[in-house]
């Protein structure tokens, strides 16, 4: 192979090169340890003593026009680079175009809110571990044994293998009184569900808000202004409170809540039937049976327990007149929020 069939054949390849990676390639085709330079090179034992000096001029006088040329066209690659680079900056500080990716549902607008005022307060925020539980987590834990009329308060799925779509989200109380230690202050949000026929203060699902709150010498005091402060938290303005006597079974004493009513700032309207009162939700001291089933002693603890409708909150904050908007997928209600 002569010298300068090598240069012709490497100009025709160097012409051809887009990037600076094809070009090393190039490069070490020609320059590396097993190049085309080498090879040549290796050729010069078998010349004839006098021409051996004169080849080897001509081969290194090659590597150095190639060496060269290579530099020069890897220049050449860096400014083409950066020109088309330049053209492809994006300018980060001219205004950008909101995206259109939709927003939360407002339940879940909801829910965050109310997570968020209880974490502040102290409590910790859960979910349901299940949502299909035991007859045992959802009754029997609670003081509503199998025979108990108290049953009928519930409207119950049940599966073929006896359990059941949770009818509340107090089926986590004992999950949570054998796993965490007192003091326990927990809030469960989650989804529940009763066999109930749909109208449009009644739906077979929707959500609930639980809460437990169990320590040394807690009183219905305690309980009464934990919730007027949550509702003058999230109504924004100072709530007056007041509770009547009622009855759940795993609370003892049993009690309805009401606040004064938002709407109409108790001057009396349809909604809390010009009562000026809200009845918003159930409570009330924690029964022994339920805080012994457990694992506390009912000796040394008290507590008190809550449970609220999250879907009737949302109502409430946006006079929204039916319940099952919330689950129809009708895309006009949701942009409304």
């Amino acid at each position: 192979m002569k010298v300068a069939d090598v240069w012709q054949q490497f100009e025709k390849k160097l012409s051809q090169q887009k990037s600076l990676e094809d070009l090393e390639v190039l490069r070490i085709e020609f320059l590396g340890r097993k190049g085309r330079i080498n090879q040549l090179l290796q050729k010069i034992t078998q010349l004839p003593p006098e021409k051996r000096k004169e080849f080897g001029q001509e081969v290194n006088q090659l590597k150095r026009k190639i060496e060269a040329a290579i530099e020069s066209k890897k220049q050449e690659l860096k400014v083409e680079l950066e020109n088309n680079l330049s053209k492809e900056k994006l300018d980060v500080t001219l205004p950008g175009q909101e995206p259109n990716l939709g927003h939360l549902h407002p339940i879940t607008q909801m829910k965050w809110e109310i997570a968020d005022i209880f974490q502040r307060m102290g409590f910790e925020v859960l979910e349901p571990v299940l949502e299909v539980n035991t007859d045992y987590a959802n009754f029997g834990a609670l003081n509503i044994p199998p025979d108990h009329p108290a049953r009928d308060m519930w409207d119950t799925f049940w599966t073929r293998e006896g359990y059941i779509p949770i009818t509340h989200t107090s089926s986590m109380q004992n999950w949570i009184y054998r796993n965490r230690k007192p003091p326990i202050r927990a809030v469960i949000i989650g989804r529940i569900f009763r066999h109930e026929a749909t109208d449009a203060s009644h739906e077979h699902t929707f959500y609930q808000i639980e809460g437990v709150y169990v320590d040394k010498n807690v009183t219905v005091a305690n309980l009464i202004e934990t919730m007027r402060v949550f509702f003058s938290e999230f109504y924004g303005r100072q709530l007056r409170a007041k509770i009547r006597p009622s009855y759940f079974p795993f609370v003892e004493p049993g009690l309805e809540l009401a606040i004064e009513c938002v709407l109409c700032n108790q001057k009396g309207c349809p909604v809390c039937k010009h009562s000026g009162w809200l009845e918003i939700l159930g409570c009330g001291q924690i029964h022994p049976f339920v805080l012994k089933e457990g694992g506390i002693d009912p000796k040394k603890y008290t507590g008190f327990a809550w449970g609220m409708g999250l879907d009737r909150m949302v109502m409430l904050r946006y006079m929204i007149e039916d319940v099952r908007h919330f689950h129809s997928g009708d895309l006009r209600f949701i942009r409304k929020f």
